[in-house]
């Protein structure tokens, strides 16, 4: 239950004690040295006192905003899912699969590892703190399940494929595996990987042939 903000507290206004605005960006700098403190010591290692060295922050400044370490993590995990494209950015290709192959190029190689380095920092997290861990998958899988719907449903409007599927549990599949190869197996997850699996697993699921060149 979230309590009843004190006299002086931050509050809807956005103010905190002595009046003062909270200040958007040096959250995200904060949230920012989050997601590297995680890639490089996991959530185990992490402490707000890593986090506040590596913001230059105050550690009071830090623990003002974040009480906990779990929010802190689910606040910077949120801010990795913001900046994925939006469902709306989404290229139309004229096809299901040129719009995967856009979909799966559009990220560069070097923010997909460092998202795979966060993701192993956050392994840790399954069974020390199942709450939080639930969070994180939801926050890391929703982008990708999201946009693949909404490939599927253009897919539907322009008569490419029948809408009699279920797009929810296939939307979900490649989060899923994709999960699994890198917190549980530490593998690697790049464009081919990715299409190897829209292949072999998403296009034959609603009655399309993949180009199953790439072996899994």
């Amino acid at each position: 239950m979230t309590p009843t903000p004190k006299p002086g507290d931050e509050n809807d206004g956005g103010r905190k004690r002595g009046g003062r605005k909270r200040d958007p960006q040096r959250d995200a700098v904060i949230l920012e040295a989050t997601l590297d403190v995680l890639a490089e010591v996991g959530y185990t290692g992490m402490t707000m006192d890593l986090v506040a060295a590596r913001a230059q922050a105050g550690k009071a400044t830090v623990y003002r905003r974040w009480p906990s370490k779990d929010i802190l993590v689910l606040d910077a995990v949120a801010l990795l899912q913001s900046q994925e494209p939006g469902v709306s950015d989404l290229l139309d290709t004229g096809s299901l699969r040129g719009d995967f192959i856009a979909m799966t190029a559009d990220a560069p190689a070097a923010k997909q590892m460092y998202k795979l380095r966060v993701m192993r920092g956050l392994s840790t997290v399954t069974n020390a703190e199942p709450e939080t861990a639930r969070a994180i998958t939801s926050a890391i899988a929703d982008p990708w399940s999201k946009a693949t719907h909404k490939l599927l449903q253009r897919a539907v409007e322009r008569g490419e494929i029948a809408d009699h599927y279920d797009f929810e549990t296939i939307a979900l599949v490649v989060p899923s595996i994709c999960a699994y190869r890198t917190l549980m197996r530490g593998g690697e997850v790049n464009q081919q990987y990715l299409m190897s699996l829209i292949d072999a697993l998403v296009l034959p699921a609603v009655g399309l042939t993949g180009h199953l060149a790439a072996r899994i």
